[in-house]
C-alpha cells in the first residue's frame, strides 16, 4: 500500500481539486433548464454535479497520490467500495445536495486524507460562496476567498484560523438545516447557549474551525465522507470532534458501513461526558 506524506504541496493539489469540482457544480446550479435530480438506494438525492464533481476529483486524486485508495460517496453508492488500509482518501463531491437543489449556498465540497483513522488533511470548498476552508496538515488550517475555477490562494491570502475562546455571554451553537432532532435540543439543554444559528452541509464545522461558533451537536446519522473534510480543519483550529461517550470520532469504520456514530464539534467547550 502506498502511503503519502502530508505536505503544502499535497494540500494545494487538494484545494485545485476542489476548486475546479466548483465549476462544474455552479454550471449545474446556474443551468437554465433547471436541476435533474434522481433518488439513491438510501433515499437521498442526487445531481450530475454530483457525479461530475466526484469525477473530476477522482482523476486529481489519482495524479496526485496514485496508489492511495479512495472512498467516494458516489462511487460507494454504486457499489464501488475499496477495502482501505491504514490510509486513504474521503470525497464527498456535493454535501448538501438538497440545499444545492434549492439554489441555497450551503453546500460544499469535502476532500479528507486518513491516516490510521484520524484525518490529517482536508479541504471544504463552497462554491456558491467563494469560501475556502484547509487543514494542511494537523495543526495548521486557513481559509481564503475564492472562485470556482481561481486559483490556489498564495500564502498571502490564507487567513489562519483558531477557535475562539468561549464568550461569557454564552454558547453559540449550531444546528442541522435539514436534519435537527429533539436530541439535539436536549443536549443543547446542557449549556447557556447564547445563540443558535441554522446551516447546512460541512459549513457548521467550518464555523467552530474560525472562531464563530462553539459547538455543534449531530445527533443523527451520517457517513464518513459528510465530516471527514471538515473534521480536518476543526481539528486543525484547536477543537475536537467527539462522540457523545467523550471519545475522538475516527474513520475506516468499516464495520458500520462506514457511517458514523452520533457526534459533537466542540471549541473551547468542555464535552459533558469529560
Amino acid at each position: 500500500m502506498t502511503i503519502v506524506a502530508a505536505s503544502t504541496e499535497l494540500s494545494d493539489k487538494l484545494v485545485k481539486a476542489a476548486i475546479d469540482a466548483g465549476v462544474v457544480i455552479m454550471e449545474v446550479y446556474n443551468a437554465a433548464s433547471g436541476i435533474e435530480t434522481d433518488t439513491k438506494g438510501d433515499d437521498s438525492p442526487v445531481t450530475v454535479a454530483d457525479q461530475k464533481a466526484e469525477t473530476l476529483i477522482l482523476a486529481a486524486l489519482k495524479e496526485a497520490a496514485p496508489g492511495v485508495d479512495v472512498l467516494a460517496e458516489e462511487a460507494v453508492a454504486a457499489g464501488i467500495i475499496p477495502d482501505v488500509g491504514e490510509q486513504f482518501f474521503l470525497v464527498d463531491p456535493l454535501d448538501g445536495t438538497k440545499e444545492f437543489i434549492k439554489k441555497g449556498t450551503d453546500f460544499t465540497v469535502n476532500i479528507a486524507l486518513i491516516l490510521n483513522g484520524r484525518p490529517i488533511m482536508g479541504v471544504v470548498y463552497a462554491p456558491a460562496r467563494d469560501h475556502l476552508w484547509v487543514a494542511e496538515s494537523t495543526t495548521s488550517a486557513w481559509q481564503a476567498d475564492v472562485a470556482p475555477g481561481g486559483e490556489v490562494p498564495p500564502v498571502s491570502e490564507r487567513k489562519p484560523m483558531k477557535i475562539r475562546k468561549l464568550p461569557d455571554a454564552g454558547v453559540t451553537a449550531v444546528a442541522s438545516k435539514s436534519h435537527r432532532t429533539p436530541e439535539t435540543d436536549e443536549f443543547l439543554a446542557k449549556f447557556n447557549v447564547a445563540e443558535l444559528v441554522s446551516m447546512g452541509s460541512s459549513l457548521k464545522f467550518c464555523m467552530v474551525a474560525a472562531g464563530e461558533a462553539d459547538c455543534y451537536p449531530r445527533l443523527g446519522r451520517t457517513m464518513e465522507w459528510d465530516t471527514a473534510a471538515a473534521h480536518a480543519v476543526v481539528s486543525a483550529a484547536g477543537g475536537r470532534v467527539l462522540t457523545l461517550e467523550g471519545k475522538d470520532l475516527t474513520y475506516g469504520k468499516k464495520d458500520r458501513g462506514y457511517d458514523n456514530p452520533y457526534f459533537v464539534v466542540y471549541g473551547d467547550l468542555e464535552s459533558p461526558a469529560a
